[in-house]
């Protein structure tokens, strides 16, 4: 009974109209074909039946498990149900999403239309659908007395998770091909990850994956050492053109580092650096060097009293930031070192300027990319997706671990006092 007494009942009234309307949806038009005679609508389940222009078995089931699950909410109303309604709602909205995204090479391939797919060729059916779906979320949530800023983070992550799920599903998929007009494989196989590691010939991937995680390490500690004693020191000391030099940083942070890459590569290649993997780590330690201003400002909340009750008891300067500070500064030191190792493993700018036709020395971003050139991608494009898979898990396994301090790093606060 108090499950009960908790639940908002008047907007659990309100889940199955919703839920009901997403069903009348599928029965508007969703797309508006021009032929020769005439203007012609095609709705939703008409896209099933011209050609498959639509795989519309995700939204179908989705919108029937929202339907039931709502109306069993209504008669019996509990936290558990509405859970489970939500959970529906958002694989309907996962799943009108795709259908947004894949109409459009969908409608230009099946002919239908006499010309290139166009925004304004879309009905109505699909865009309610959307809406309805998002309106019962967020009805569900609300029935549940979750908070808003709850809610809205629940459908962003329904649609951010989407290409996330589309990768790992691709990843493990046994077809080959970019495209296909279904969600699910039809098949599923390890062998796209087995062999990006096997068949080595054209696309070098365990290479590319070492040089990247050389690279990405050896600037991780560089970065973060030269940053946290640049912040430091502008943070505890007071020196002649102090100011000027943090101006100096602040304006040259401004400018986005692509603008002189040509140039950088021309003072590389005089000195005899390009192409090579000590040219990324210079570049890459060079631009995160810029990026002092978080950690400075982390280092302006310590309390100077640390700082003079070392020096009374005759430390140095050097000795008070190693033992001292830097022990108490462990968020600022986390949220550095992480943020200068994920700039060399996702950078493809720099390192295509940089390697050009260098190919043993790629890292994963280059190297993926050219899977995707015309003449592999559609013998490489599923290998292409386990190999953004495997680039992905060691940071999600870091941001998993680790998050703690990189929000106190980014929020600042260190030693109360």
């Amino acid at each position: 009974m108090k499950k009960k007494m908790n639940l908002r009942l008047d907007l659990v009234r309100l889940i199955p109209v919703c839920a009901l309307g997403m069903a009348i949806t599928l029965l508007l038009p969703w797309l508006h074909t021009v032929q020769t005679l005439g203007a012609v609508t095609h709705n939703g389940l008409d896209l099933v039946k011209s050609q498959n222009l639509l795989h519309m078995t995700p939204l179908t089931a989705a919108g029937v498990a929202a339907i039931l699950l709502s109306v069993i909410a209504l008669l019996k109303p509990s936290k558990a149900l509405l859970i489970a309604v939500a959970a529906a709602l958002s694989a309907c909205v996962l799943s009108g999403v795709y259908a947004l995204l894949t109409l459009k090479r969908a409608a230009d391939a099946s002919g239908l239309l006499t010309q290139a797919f166009l925004m304004r060729d879309l009905g109505p059916g699909l865009w309610l659908y959307l809406i309805l779906a998002v309106v019962g979320l967020f009805l569900t949530l609300r029935a549940m007395r979750e908070p808003i800023e709850y809610i809205v983070l629940t459908v962003m992550a329904s649609v951010w998770l989407l290409p996330i799920v589309w990768l790992v599903l691709t990843a493990f998929r046994q077809e080959s091909g970019a495209y296909t007009p279904y969600i699910m494989p039809k098949g599923y196989t390890w062998n796209n990850f087995t062999r990006l590691f096997t068949e080595t010939a054209q696309f070098s991937f365990p290479r590319w994956y070492l040089n990247t995680l050389v690279v990405a390490v050896f600037t991780c500690v560089f970065t973060t050492a030269m940053v946290l004693m640049i912040s430091y020191t502008f943070s505890r000391l007071r020196f002649p053109a102090r100011k000027k030099l943090m101006n100096i940083g602040l304006i040259l942070g401004m400018f986005p580092g692509f603008m002189s890459m040509i140039a950088v590569y021309h003072i590389l290649k005089a000195i005899g650096l390009a192409k090579s993997l000590v040219s990324l780590v210079m570049v890459y330690t060079g631009g995160g060097i810029l990026n002092y201003f978080i950690a400075k400002g982390f280092f302006d909340t310590i309390p100077h009293s640390l700082d003079e009750a070392a020096t009374i008891d005759g430390a140095s300067k050097n000795l008070v930031f190693w033992k001292i500070i830097l022990p108490s500064s462990t968020p600022i030191v986390v949220y550095t070192a992480i943020t200068a190792f994920i700039a060399p493993w996702v950078d493809f700018i720099f390192v295509s300027v940089i390697m050009k036709d260098e190919y043993q020395n790629y890292t994963v971003a280059l190297g993926l990319f050219r899977m995707l050139e015309r003449e592999h991608i559609y013998e490489y494009f599923t290998r292409f997706c386990a190999g953004a898979v495997l680039v992905a898990i060691p940071i999600t396994l870091l941001f998993i671990n680790i998050q703690k301090f990189y929000v106190e790093g980014v929020t600042g606060g260190a030693v109360k006092g």
